[in-house]
Order: C-alpha cells, then sequence, then structure tokens
C-alpha cells in the first residue's frame, strides 16, 4: 500500500502519521504530536521520558480498555454500551477503546452493541459458574433485523466447542420457549440438562464476555428504552 503523503518535520523518522492523513479539523493535533516527536529525536533524555510514559500510558490507560466495562455508558445490570460507533467525530477515548476491545463497530442505526464482563451481580463472568438470561414474554430484542448473544473467551475470540456454538438469537430455529412465552438462554462450561441443551451457550473453562447485537434496531433500542436483562448466575 503507498505511503500517504504528509508533511514531515526535519528528522522526523516515519510513523503511523504518515500512513494516515489527519480528518478534518485533526491537522493542529497532527502538528501538535509531530513537534513532540521530532523533540524527542533531537533529546535522547527527552525521549527516553517520553517513550516510559507511552509504556506507561499504555499500561493504565489503554490495556484496561479491552475489557467493555472500562468504557462506553453503563446500563441497568452491568451491561454497557456505546452509542457513535463508526461514528466517533472527536470521541478519541471510544474510538480507542472500540479498536482495542472490538476492532469494527456499525453505525448505530445499523447495529447496536451491548457489553458485558461482570454478571448482575458485580462478578467478573466466568465458566466456573453457570448464568441464565432470560427474556420475559415480547422482550427479546425490537429489531427489524436479527438479534444475537454472543460469547467471547478473555481473548475476545470465539471459543472452540463440540456444537461449534458461538451465539444464540434470531437465527436459531430450535430455540424454545416456556409456556409463559419466556425465553431462557443457559450459559455454562458444562453442558445444562439435555432438555435445555438447545438454549446452550458453551462457555470457556475460565473468564468469558458477552455481547449482544441487535441488527437494524428499532427506536425502543436506538432511544434507549430497551436494555438487556441481568446475567444471572445461578451456580
Amino acid at each position: 500500500m503507498p505511503r500517504a503523503k504528509g508533511k514531515q518535520l526535519p528528522g522526523a523518522r516515519a510513523n503511523i502519521l504518515d500512513e494516515l492523513p489527519p480528518l478534518a479539523g485533526e491537522d493542529a493535533i497532527y502538528a501538535n504530536i509531530r513537534s513532540v516527536l521530532d523533540a524527542t529525536h533531537k533529546d535522547p533524555k527527552l525521549k527516553q521520558v517520553f517513550q516510559q510514559a507511552v509504556r506507561t500510558a499504555d499500561n493504565e490507560l489503554i490495556k484496561p480498555l479491552f475489557e467493555f466495562r472500562n468504557f462506553g455508558i453503563p446500563l441497568a445490570a452491568n451491561w454497557t454500551t456505546q452509542s457513535n460507533g463508526a461514528k466517533f467525530g472527536t470521541d478519541y477515548f471510544t474510538r480507542v477503546a472500540v479498536a482495542k476491545s472490538n476492532i469494527f463497530v456499525n453505525k448505530p442505526e445499523e447495529t447496536k452493541y451491548f457489553y458485558q464482563d461482570p454478571d448482575a451481580d458485580e462478578v467478573r463472568l466466568s465458566g466456573t459458574n453457570q448464568y441464565t438470561v432470560t427474556f420475559a414474554e415480547g422482550t427479546v430484542p425490537p429489531v427489524k433485523g436479527f438479534w444475537s448473544l454472543t460469547l467471547y473467551n478473555k481473548f475476545h475470540f470465539f471459543e472452540p466447542n463440540n456444537l461449534k456454538r458461538y451465539s444464540l438469537g434470531t437465527k436459531n430455529k430450535t430455540l424454545q420457549y416456556a409456556s409463559d412465552g419466556s425465553l431462557k438462554i443457559y450459559v455454562s462450561a458444562a453442558p445444562p440438562d439435555k432438555d435445555k441443551m438447545s438454549n446452550w451457550l458453551p462457555a470457556p473453562a475460565d473468564d468469558f464476555s458477552l455481547y449482544m447485537r441487535s441488527y437494524w434496531p428499532e427506536p425502543a433500542i436506538t432511544e434507549g428504552k430497551w436494555t438487556p436483562p441481568p446475567v444471572v448466575r445461578v451456580r
């Protein structure tokens, strides 16, 4: 891929700023960053301080953003969300957080996302426990498209399992609803009783995260009137 053309101060080394031209309104920010980089290249002591500051920032500010609970908008039952995916503007914090934890998101009118790391009791989700996610009758995510509840392991990858099942939702035609119209999803490392298998979302033996997507969401979701039900630890 050819390098994007950009102004580079004398003596400054090539960096990511040369690969990504500034967006509208970012020229001053780029100029400020370039001036700092140029100063560090001219002063070894300043460069050492700068490099340590970068390492500290990466560890204390960026690393925690890998877990969804450390950014975004807090919701009931310890779910979190964000409302400006792919429309970050100058919200650099959320932009960095999404890049760190999720890589890619759609625009909010296309897909609304909900994230969960701790359960309803604020205890980190773990395969050492068993959980249920229960939608009362008529309360599954209101969408014009489809919805899904997806499980990711502690590395934010799918966890291999014999069923090759990584999510449950609209596309799963064998989901079993109770006589009262409710839908209960079972989340655990060990499989549940046979009659519950169609509603089982396999989990790893250690930490994991849940991620609810609602594609083409109804106004109830985009306006914040609907949020996911609690993830309840049952054992």
